[in-house]
Protein backbone atom coordinates (compact mmCIF):
# COMPACT_ATOMS: atom_id res chain seq x y z
CA UNK A 1 0.00 0.00 0.00
CA UNK A 2 1.45 3.54 -0.83
CA UNK A 3 1.65 5.72 1.98
CA UNK A 4 0.43 9.06 2.14
CA UNK A 5 1.78 12.49 2.53
CA UNK A 6 1.71 13.96 6.21
CA UNK A 7 2.77 17.78 7.20
CA UNK A 8 2.46 19.48 10.30
CA UNK A 9 4.08 22.78 12.12
CA UNK A 10 7.74 22.00 13.23
CA UNK A 11 8.88 24.53 15.43
CA UNK A 12 7.01 25.63 19.01
CA UNK A 13 3.70 27.46 18.38
CA UNK A 14 3.67 31.37 18.94
CA UNK A 15 5.92 34.25 17.16
CA UNK A 16 8.93 34.57 15.95
CA UNK A 17 11.52 34.82 13.18
CA UNK A 18 11.02 31.62 11.97
CA UNK A 19 8.57 28.42 11.60
CA UNK A 20 9.22 25.71 9.76
CA UNK A 21 6.67 23.08 8.32
CA UNK A 22 7.76 19.34 7.32
CA UNK A 23 6.15 17.51 5.18
CA UNK A 24 7.26 14.09 4.17
CA UNK A 25 5.65 11.13 1.93
CA UNK A 26 5.91 10.22 -1.62
CA UNK A 27 3.86 13.72 -2.47
CA UNK A 28 5.69 15.55 -0.38
CA UNK A 29 7.62 17.88 -3.08
CA UNK A 30 4.47 18.00 -5.74
CA UNK A 31 2.41 18.99 -2.85
CA UNK A 32 5.01 22.16 -2.21
CA UNK A 33 5.75 22.78 -5.63
CA UNK A 34 2.05 23.15 -6.94
CA UNK A 35 1.91 26.02 -3.67
CA UNK A 36 4.83 27.98 -4.89
CA UNK A 37 4.60 27.44 -8.35
CA UNK A 38 7.84 25.82 -8.88
CA UNK A 39 8.98 22.62 -11.03
CA UNK A 40 13.05 22.51 -10.72
CA UNK A 41 14.61 21.57 -7.28
CA UNK A 42 17.81 20.66 -6.44
CA UNK A 43 18.29 18.13 -3.42
CA UNK A 44 19.67 19.92 0.03
CA UNK A 45 19.17 23.35 -1.92
CA UNK A 46 16.80 25.73 -0.23
CA UNK A 47 14.83 27.79 -2.61
CA UNK A 48 13.18 30.95 -2.71
CA UNK A 49 9.68 31.54 -3.80
CA UNK A 50 5.68 32.81 -2.59
CA UNK A 51 3.53 30.32 -1.32
CA UNK A 52 0.56 31.29 -2.82
CA UNK A 53 -3.49 30.38 -2.40
CA UNK A 54 -5.68 28.63 -4.71
CA UNK A 55 -6.61 31.82 -6.77
CA UNK A 56 -2.81 32.71 -7.06
CA UNK A 57 -3.23 35.52 -3.96
CA UNK A 58 0.40 35.60 -2.05
CA UNK A 59 0.35 33.74 1.68
CA UNK A 60 3.99 34.21 2.56
CA UNK A 61 7.60 34.15 0.89
CA UNK A 62 9.31 31.22 2.18
CA UNK A 63 12.25 29.03 1.83
CA UNK A 64 11.72 25.13 0.87
CA UNK A 65 14.28 22.45 0.81
CA UNK A 66 13.55 18.97 -0.21
CA UNK A 67 15.82 16.17 1.27
CA UNK A 68 14.53 13.12 -1.39
CA UNK A 69 14.46 9.39 -0.01
CA UNK A 70 16.35 7.71 1.24
CA UNK A 71 18.63 10.30 2.69
CA UNK A 72 16.00 12.19 5.10
CA UNK A 73 15.05 12.23 8.39
CA UNK A 74 11.89 9.78 7.54
CA UNK A 75 13.56 7.84 4.68
CA UNK A 76 10.60 9.54 2.40
CA UNK A 77 10.96 12.25 0.40
CA UNK A 78 10.72 15.00 3.04
CA UNK A 79 10.32 19.39 2.16
CA UNK A 80 10.77 21.87 5.36
CA UNK A 81 9.09 25.06 4.10
CA UNK A 82 10.23 27.82 6.60
CA UNK A 83 8.56 30.70 6.22
CA UNK A 84 8.00 33.74 8.83
CA UNK A 85 7.06 32.84 12.37
CA UNK A 86 3.41 35.01 13.19
CA UNK A 87 0.92 32.10 14.13
CA UNK A 88 -1.44 33.54 11.49
CA UNK A 89 0.89 33.07 8.23
CA UNK A 90 2.15 29.76 9.84
CA UNK A 91 -1.40 28.52 10.07
CA UNK A 92 -2.10 29.34 6.52
CA UNK A 93 0.91 28.20 5.35
CA UNK A 94 0.71 24.62 6.43
CA UNK A 95 -3.11 24.42 5.63
CA UNK A 96 -2.34 25.42 2.09
CA UNK A 97 -0.08 22.57 1.95
CA UNK A 98 -2.62 20.07 3.59
CA UNK A 99 -5.40 21.29 0.49
CA UNK A 100 -2.98 19.50 -1.69
CA UNK A 101 -4.11 16.20 -0.86
CA UNK A 102 -1.58 16.61 2.51
CA UNK A 103 -3.04 14.45 5.82
CA UNK A 104 -1.68 16.06 8.99
CA UNK A 105 0.41 14.54 10.97
CA UNK A 106 -0.33 12.54 14.28
CA UNK A 107 1.93 12.92 16.94
CA UNK A 108 5.09 11.17 16.89
CA UNK A 109 4.43 10.41 13.27
CA UNK A 110 7.74 11.60 11.29
CA UNK A 111 9.19 9.88 14.61
CA UNK A 112 7.68 6.49 13.81
CA UNK A 113 8.23 6.45 9.82
CA UNK A 114 12.00 7.52 10.36
CA UNK A 115 11.66 3.98 12.95
CA UNK A 116 9.38 2.00 9.88
CA UNK A 117 12.17 3.17 7.31
CA UNK A 118 15.23 1.92 9.55
CA UNK A 119 16.61 5.61 10.15
CA UNK A 120 16.16 4.88 13.89
CA UNK A 121 15.54 2.23 16.43
CA UNK A 122 13.04 3.03 19.25
CA UNK A 123 15.93 4.22 21.65
CA UNK A 124 16.67 6.74 19.08
CA UNK A 125 13.38 8.10 18.75
CA UNK A 126 12.65 8.29 22.56
CA UNK A 127 16.32 10.22 22.45
CA UNK A 128 14.73 12.76 20.29
CA UNK A 129 12.28 13.79 23.16
CA UNK A 130 15.01 13.61 25.62
CA UNK A 131 16.92 16.13 23.69
CA UNK A 132 14.13 18.32 22.96
CA UNK A 133 12.97 17.87 27.43
CA UNK A 134 16.61 17.90 28.62
CA UNK A 135 17.00 20.32 31.87
CA UNK A 136 20.46 20.21 32.12
CA UNK A 137 23.57 19.89 30.79
CA UNK A 138 24.25 16.37 31.63
CA UNK A 139 20.63 14.88 30.74
CA UNK A 140 21.59 16.62 27.37
CA UNK A 141 24.32 14.68 27.07
CA UNK A 142 23.29 11.74 28.11
CA UNK A 143 20.25 12.23 24.83
CA UNK A 144 22.60 12.60 23.03
CA UNK A 145 24.96 9.56 23.13
CA UNK A 146 21.04 7.85 23.58
CA UNK A 147 20.50 9.64 19.93
CA UNK A 148 23.55 8.55 18.68
CA UNK A 149 22.75 4.81 18.50
CA UNK A 150 24.85 3.86 21.96
CA UNK A 151 22.31 1.83 23.70
CA UNK A 152 20.70 0.54 20.60
CA UNK A 153 23.78 -0.83 19.32
CA UNK A 154 24.73 -2.72 23.10
CA UNK A 155 21.59 -4.05 22.76
CA UNK A 156 21.52 -5.38 19.06
CA UNK A 157 24.90 -6.73 19.78
CA UNK A 158 23.40 -8.67 23.12
CA UNK A 159 20.42 -9.93 20.56
CA UNK A 160 23.32 -10.87 18.05
CA UNK A 161 25.02 -13.17 20.89
CA UNK A 162 21.66 -14.77 22.05
CA UNK A 163 20.61 -15.39 18.35
CA UNK A 164 23.60 -16.87 17.83
CA UNK A 165 23.74 -19.35 21.46
CA UNK A 166 19.74 -20.07 20.49
CA UNK A 167 20.46 -21.53 17.39
CA UNK A 168 23.53 -23.66 18.94
CA UNK A 169 20.59 -25.04 21.50
CA UNK A 170 17.92 -25.63 18.82
CA UNK A 171 20.28 -27.20 16.60
CA UNK A 172 19.97 -29.96 19.28
CA UNK A 173 16.40 -30.18 19.06
CA UNK A 174 16.59 -31.39 15.65
CA UNK A 175 19.11 -32.97 15.22
CA UNK A 176 19.94 -36.10 17.67
CA UNK A 177 23.61 -36.11 16.42
CA UNK A 178 23.78 -32.35 17.32
CA UNK A 179 23.04 -33.11 21.15
CA UNK A 180 24.11 -30.51 23.36
CA UNK A 181 27.18 -32.22 25.31
CA UNK A 182 28.82 -30.94 28.40
CA UNK A 183 31.45 -29.05 27.07
CA UNK A 184 28.67 -27.18 25.24
CA UNK A 185 26.55 -26.99 27.58
CA UNK A 186 29.24 -25.24 29.52
CA UNK A 187 30.17 -22.96 26.81
CA UNK A 188 26.94 -21.94 26.62
CA UNK A 189 26.46 -20.89 30.12
CA UNK A 190 29.51 -19.20 30.26
CA UNK A 191 28.50 -16.85 27.53
CA UNK A 192 24.90 -16.18 29.10
CA UNK A 193 26.66 -15.28 32.64
CA UNK A 194 28.34 -12.45 30.49
CA UNK A 195 24.82 -11.23 28.39
CA UNK A 196 23.31 -11.12 32.10
CA UNK A 197 26.01 -9.22 33.68
CA UNK A 198 26.42 -6.65 31.14
CA UNK A 199 22.29 -6.70 30.91
CA UNK A 200 23.17 -5.85 35.15
CA UNK A 201 25.18 -2.95 34.66
CA UNK A 202 22.62 -1.48 31.99
CA UNK A 203 19.64 -1.79 34.32
CA UNK A 204 22.13 -0.44 36.78
CA UNK A 205 21.68 2.99 34.87
CA UNK A 206 17.80 3.19 36.22
CA UNK A 207 18.18 5.86 38.61
CA UNK A 208 20.78 7.48 37.02
CA UNK A 209 18.56 7.96 34.23
CA UNK A 210 15.26 9.25 36.30
CA UNK A 211 17.37 11.71 37.80
CA UNK A 212 19.15 13.00 34.52
CA UNK A 213 15.52 13.32 32.92
CA UNK A 214 12.75 14.22 35.46
CA UNK A 215 15.68 16.55 38.00
CA UNK A 216 16.99 15.47 41.24
CA UNK A 217 14.33 16.40 44.20
CA UNK A 218 16.18 18.51 46.10
CA UNK A 219 14.12 19.64 49.51
CA UNK A 220 15.01 22.27 51.94
CA UNK A 221 14.33 21.43 55.31
CA UNK A 222 15.03 22.88 58.50
CA UNK A 223 13.24 24.15 61.93
CA UNK A 224 11.50 27.38 61.25
CA UNK A 225 13.65 30.88 60.75
CA UNK A 226 16.72 29.36 60.17
CA UNK A 227 16.83 30.84 56.60
CA UNK A 228 15.54 28.01 54.47
CA UNK A 229 13.26 30.37 52.23
CA UNK A 230 16.44 32.60 52.03
CA UNK A 231 18.39 29.90 50.89
CA UNK A 232 16.16 29.18 47.60
CA UNK A 233 15.89 32.74 46.55
CA UNK A 234 19.93 32.77 46.93
CA UNK A 235 20.36 29.96 44.76
CA UNK A 236 17.55 30.79 42.12
CA UNK A 237 19.30 34.06 42.20
CA UNK A 238 15.63 35.88 42.57
CA UNK A 239 13.38 36.61 45.55
CA UNK A 240 10.90 33.37 44.45
CA UNK A 241 9.64 33.19 48.21
CA UNK A 242 8.64 35.51 51.18
CA UNK A 243 11.11 36.27 53.62
CA UNK A 244 10.23 37.08 57.10
CA UNK A 245 11.51 36.74 60.37
CA UNK A 246 8.02 35.72 61.80
CA UNK A 247 8.12 31.81 62.30
CA UNK A 248 5.82 29.88 60.00
CA UNK A 249 5.54 32.02 56.98
CA UNK A 250 5.92 29.43 54.74
CA UNK A 251 2.86 27.33 54.69
CA UNK A 252 2.92 25.42 51.61
CA UNK A 253 6.16 23.84 49.41
CA UNK A 254 7.59 25.98 46.84
CA UNK A 255 9.33 24.06 43.65
CA UNK A 256 12.05 25.79 40.95
CA UNK A 257 14.68 24.75 39.17
CA UNK A 258 18.10 25.18 39.20
CA UNK A 259 21.60 23.92 37.24
CA UNK A 260 24.58 23.40 39.52
CA UNK A 261 27.21 21.51 37.30
CA UNK A 262 25.52 20.50 34.19
CA UNK A 263 22.57 18.34 37.06
CA UNK A 264 19.26 19.65 36.87
CA UNK A 265 17.62 20.52 40.58
CA UNK A 266 14.39 20.62 41.73
CA UNK A 267 14.53 22.71 44.74
CA UNK A 268 11.71 22.23 47.08
CA UNK A 269 11.03 25.42 50.05
CA UNK A 270 8.93 23.81 52.85
CA UNK A 271 7.41 24.76 56.05
CA UNK A 272 9.67 24.70 59.33
CA UNK A 273 9.05 22.06 61.18
CA UNK A 274 8.36 22.24 65.12
CA UNK A 275 5.38 21.90 67.48
CA UNK A 276 2.14 23.99 66.52
CA UNK A 277 -1.14 24.03 67.24
CA UNK A 278 -2.22 26.11 63.90
CA UNK A 279 -4.09 23.70 61.76
CA UNK A 280 -2.69 25.64 58.79
CA UNK A 281 0.72 25.05 59.86
CA UNK A 282 0.42 21.81 60.54
CA UNK A 283 -0.86 21.30 57.05
CA UNK A 284 1.75 22.36 55.54
CA UNK A 285 4.38 20.78 58.01
CA UNK A 286 2.64 17.46 56.87
CA UNK A 287 3.37 18.64 53.20
CA UNK A 288 7.45 19.20 54.33
CA UNK A 289 7.40 15.95 55.62
CA UNK A 290 5.85 14.73 52.51
CA UNK A 291 7.92 16.02 50.38
CA UNK A 292 11.05 15.05 51.98
CA UNK A 293 10.22 11.47 52.08
CA UNK A 294 10.11 11.61 48.44
CA UNK A 295 13.00 13.38 47.85
CA UNK A 296 16.32 12.45 46.28
CA UNK A 297 18.55 14.92 47.77
CA UNK A 298 17.88 16.43 51.43
CA UNK A 299 19.37 19.81 52.54
CA UNK A 300 19.19 20.12 56.38
CA UNK A 301 19.48 23.84 57.07
CA UNK A 302 20.54 25.20 60.50
CA UNK A 303 21.11 28.30 62.19
CA UNK A 304 25.45 28.61 62.58
CA UNK A 305 25.40 30.95 65.39
CA UNK A 306 23.18 29.21 67.54
CA UNK A 307 24.02 25.72 69.44
CA UNK A 308 23.17 23.27 67.54
CA UNK A 309 19.23 21.71 68.19
CA UNK A 310 17.84 18.49 67.81
CA UNK A 311 16.08 18.00 64.42
CA UNK A 312 14.30 14.68 63.41
CA UNK A 313 14.95 14.60 59.61
CA UNK A 314 11.64 13.25 57.16
CA UNK A 315 12.64 9.55 56.78
CA UNK A 316 13.21 8.31 52.89
CA UNK A 317 15.83 10.56 51.42
CA UNK A 318 19.05 8.54 50.30
CA UNK A 319 21.08 11.56 50.01
CA UNK A 320 21.50 14.73 53.19
CA UNK A 321 23.65 17.49 53.30
CA UNK A 322 24.23 20.24 56.06
CA UNK A 323 24.03 23.96 55.21
CA UNK A 324 24.82 25.94 58.43
CA UNK A 325 23.80 29.23 57.16
CA UNK A 326 23.78 32.22 59.07
CA UNK A 327 27.95 31.84 58.97
CA UNK A 328 28.29 35.85 58.72
CA UNK A 329 27.41 36.43 61.68
CA UNK A 330 30.00 33.61 62.82
CA UNK A 331 29.30 29.65 63.73
CA UNK A 332 28.66 28.60 67.51
CA UNK A 333 31.99 27.03 68.53
CA UNK A 334 29.05 24.16 69.56
CA UNK A 335 29.36 23.41 65.99
CA UNK A 336 33.32 22.85 66.04
CA UNK A 337 32.72 20.02 68.65
CA UNK A 338 28.99 18.80 67.65
CA UNK A 339 30.69 16.40 65.20
CA UNK A 340 28.57 17.42 62.51
CA UNK A 341 30.41 18.71 59.38
CA UNK A 342 28.22 21.36 56.68
CA UNK A 343 29.16 23.81 54.25
CA UNK A 344 29.07 27.29 55.80
CA UNK A 345 26.88 29.67 54.05
CA UNK A 346 25.39 33.49 54.26
CA UNK A 347 22.41 33.98 52.03
CA UNK A 348 23.10 38.17 53.05
CA UNK A 349 26.68 38.14 52.37
CA UNK A 350 26.43 35.45 49.65
CA UNK A 351 29.16 33.51 51.50
CA UNK A 352 29.26 29.57 50.41
CA UNK A 353 27.44 29.31 46.90
CA UNK A 354 30.45 27.52 44.73
CA UNK A 355 31.31 25.14 47.84
CA UNK A 356 27.75 24.21 48.29
CA UNK A 357 26.97 23.62 44.38
CA UNK A 358 30.89 21.97 45.00
CA UNK A 359 29.12 19.79 47.66
CA UNK A 360 25.93 18.79 45.85
CA UNK A 361 27.65 17.68 42.79
CA UNK A 362 30.03 15.60 44.62
CA UNK A 363 27.27 13.83 46.52
CA UNK A 364 24.81 13.19 43.65
CA UNK A 365 27.68 11.74 41.41
CA UNK A 366 29.37 9.52 44.36
CA UNK A 367 26.09 8.07 44.77
CA UNK A 368 24.73 7.48 41.49
CA UNK A 369 28.16 7.48 39.36
CA UNK A 370 27.72 9.95 37.13
CA UNK A 371 30.57 11.59 35.67
CA UNK A 372 30.67 14.20 32.93
CA UNK A 373 33.44 12.26 30.43
CA UNK A 374 32.85 9.89 28.19
CA UNK A 375 29.46 8.37 26.87
CA UNK A 376 26.48 8.60 29.51
CA UNK A 377 24.37 5.66 29.23
CA UNK A 378 20.99 5.85 31.23
CA UNK A 379 17.95 3.50 30.48
CA UNK A 380 14.06 4.91 30.88
CA UNK A 381 11.16 3.19 32.48
CA UNK A 382 10.64 1.02 29.52
CA UNK A 383 14.21 -0.04 28.84
CA UNK A 384 13.75 -1.32 33.10
CA UNK A 385 10.91 -3.35 32.41
CA UNK A 386 12.24 -4.75 28.74
CA UNK A 387 15.79 -5.79 31.05
CA UNK A 388 14.36 -7.09 34.01
CA UNK A 389 12.22 -9.28 31.84
CA UNK A 390 15.71 -10.53 29.70
CA UNK A 391 17.84 -11.25 33.25
CA UNK A 392 14.77 -13.25 34.55
CA UNK A 393 14.92 -15.41 31.44
CA UNK A 394 18.40 -15.93 30.90
CA UNK A 395 18.29 -17.12 34.97
CA UNK A 396 15.71 -19.60 33.85
CA UNK A 397 17.77 -20.16 30.79
CA UNK A 398 20.86 -21.29 32.78
CA UNK A 399 18.77 -22.79 35.46
CA UNK A 400 18.01 -25.35 33.07
CA UNK A 401 20.92 -26.12 31.43
CA UNK A 402 22.13 -26.60 34.92
CA UNK A 403 19.34 -29.07 35.43
CA UNK A 404 20.31 -30.50 31.77
CA UNK A 405 16.50 -29.80 30.52
CA UNK A 406 15.89 -30.75 26.96
CA UNK A 407 17.06 -28.46 24.93
CA UNK A 408 13.27 -27.31 24.19
CA UNK A 409 13.47 -25.55 27.26
CA UNK A 410 16.43 -23.95 27.41
CA UNK A 411 15.55 -21.81 23.96
CA UNK A 412 12.16 -21.45 24.91
CA UNK A 413 13.71 -19.61 27.73
CA UNK A 414 16.24 -17.68 25.39
CA UNK A 415 13.67 -16.75 22.88
CA UNK A 416 12.02 -15.07 25.73
CA UNK A 417 15.25 -13.36 26.65
CA UNK A 418 15.42 -11.97 22.75
CA UNK A 419 11.85 -11.32 22.87
CA UNK A 420 12.05 -8.63 25.76
CA UNK A 421 15.36 -7.42 24.24
CA UNK A 422 13.71 -6.97 20.90
CA UNK A 423 10.95 -4.30 22.59
CA UNK A 424 14.36 -1.88 23.70
CA UNK A 425 15.17 -1.52 19.89
CA UNK A 426 11.71 -2.29 18.67
CA UNK A 427 12.93 -4.96 16.19
CA UNK A 428 13.31 -8.65 16.86
CA UNK A 429 13.51 -11.14 14.10
CA UNK A 430 12.99 -15.06 14.57
CA UNK A 431 14.21 -15.64 11.27
CA UNK A 432 17.39 -13.81 12.35
CA UNK A 433 17.64 -17.48 14.33
CA UNK A 434 17.18 -19.78 10.98
CA UNK A 435 19.85 -17.52 9.48
CA UNK A 436 22.18 -18.57 12.13
CA UNK A 437 20.90 -21.91 12.17
CA UNK A 438 22.10 -22.43 8.53
CA UNK A 439 25.45 -20.22 8.75
CA UNK A 440 26.70 -22.27 11.52
CA UNK A 441 25.68 -25.79 10.95
CA UNK A 442 25.45 -26.04 6.72
CA UNK A 443 21.47 -26.80 7.15
CA UNK A 444 21.36 -25.62 3.75
CA UNK A 445 22.02 -29.31 2.17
Amino acid sequence: MRPDTIAAVATPPGSGALAVIRVSGPDALAAVSACVGRTHWKPRMAALGWMRDVGGAPIDQVLATWFPSPASFTGEDVVEVSCHGGMLVTRRVLERILACGVRPAEAGEFSYRAFLNGKMDLTQAEAVMDVISAGGDLALRAAQHQLEGAIGARVSAWIEELVALTARVEACIDFPDEAMDPGLSRDVASRLIRVHDDLGALLGTADCGRLLREGIRTVIVGPPNVGKSSLLNALLGYERAIVSGMAGTTRDTIEERVQFGGLNLRLVDTAGLRDSSDPVERAGMERSRRAGAEADLLIEVADASCEPVEFELPSGAPLHLLVLNKADLGVHPAWRTSGRSGVEFSCTQALGRDELERAVIACITRSHHLNESGGLLAVNARHCHALRRAIAALDAAGESLKRGDYPELTAFELREALECLGTITGRVDTEDILDSVFSQFCLGK
